[in-house]
């Protein structure tokens, strides 16, 4: 049997399970140039929550009664295909499901499966190279800048410090809690990580940040952008790789409209900020594995993960995703 959990309904705000169904259904026939899979991680991405919602976005929005989507690293157990055997191991964006039948044509080989498997939707997978492409395209990292780098604990902000360190920047992180700040700071060697539920995180940033940010990584919004945007230096990058503060509040207002004065000083300090989708970098995919396997090799790319047991608990720890409450790397193992 072939377990999935399709989109029932569209979240208004925060997703519910009444908005997700599992459905049970018999494997069938495997065709030609299709292969059966096993799944054996399933991926946990903050960009889900806007493939569930039916407005004009980057990517079309997964259609109501569909599987939910999302990458997964899996086994090959049955081929009818020239490209793929049995005991492959394979990724792809092959849904919430835990024994897909699928194309050949959207499923690849592990790039190299001699490393923990985890690692390919991780680090070496799409958030280590959304980390690279977003420093070396829009980040351009210099020796001796500082880059701040909101959730820093989380699988792409982690990956985007780390390179600033292997550049030589003075890289602050921003976390939702101490636990995580420590973790930032003591294992993955940025400078500094701040807690921003902490009373004093704007004074203690400034008082870091007192000669002015080069870098921001944008992963959140909200909070820690406007904490960080009076320090922004002349000529600072800013690569927006998430706003996940606002996923589940698309029409929430701030009380005082900024955009007037944002405007202002983007033309007066000459700020780059630019919004980017890994999947628009193809070209650059072989270079940014072999950089990042590289550095993982040589122990400069540490990782963190957090895996949950089990297809039924998806839905739940998406929801606390989007609310920070993963530590690491999110991913469901279901075999």
């Amino acid at each position: 049997m072939n377990r999935k959990i399709i989109l029932k309904s569209r979240p208004e705000k925060e997703p519910l399970n009444e908005n997700f169904q599992i459905i049970e259904e018999e494997l069938t026939a495997v065709q030609p140039g299709q292969v059966q899979l096993k799944s054996i991680y399933l991926s946990l991405d903050p960009y889900m929550r806007g493939r569930m919602n039916a407005g004009r976005s980057y990517a079309k929005p997964v259609e109501l009664g569909t599987v939910m989507e999302g990458e997964a690293v899996s086994e090959v157990i049955e081929s009818n295909s020239d490209t793929f055997k049995k005991g492959d191991v394979v990724i792809g964006r092959t849904g919430w499901q835990t024994m897909p039948l699928v194309s050949e044509k959207i499923i690849e080989k592990v790039h190299n499966p001699d490393l923990p498997l985890s690692l390919a939707l991780g680090t070496l997978g799409m958030p280590g190279r959304t980390a690279y492409i977003g420093m070396m395209n829009i980040g351009n990292p210099k020796k001796g800048e500082t880059l701040v780098v909101s959730a820093a604990s989380g699988a792409v902000g982690s990956v985007v410090g780390q390179i600033g360190k292997i550049y030589g920047c003075n890289v602050v992180g921003v976390a939702g809690s101490e636990v995580k700040a420590n973790y930032v700071k003591d294992e993955l060697g940025f400078d500094h990580c701040l807690n921003y539920n902490e009373d004093n995180f704007e004074k203690k940033l400034g008082e870091i940040c007192k000669k002015g940010v080069d870098i921001y990584w944008e992963n959140v919004g909200g909070k820690t952008f406007n904490s960080v945007y009076p320090h922004f230096g002349d000529f600072a990058r800013i690569p927006v790789c998430g706003v996940i503060s606002m996923y589940n509040n698309q029409n929430q207002q701030l009380e005082e409209d900024r955009l007037p004065m944002l405007f202002r000083n983007v033309l007066t300090w000459r700020l780059r900020i630019q919004g980017f989708i890994v999947s628009e970098f193809p070209e650059q995919k072989l270079e940014a594995m072999q950089h990042l396997e590289k550095w993982y090799l040589e122990g400069k790319l540490k990782y963190k993960e957090d895996v949950v047991e089990g297809l039924d608990n998806m839905v739940e720890a998406f929801q606390g995703l989007l609310r920070g409450d993963n530590f690491g790397k999110l991913l469901i193992k279901v075999n």
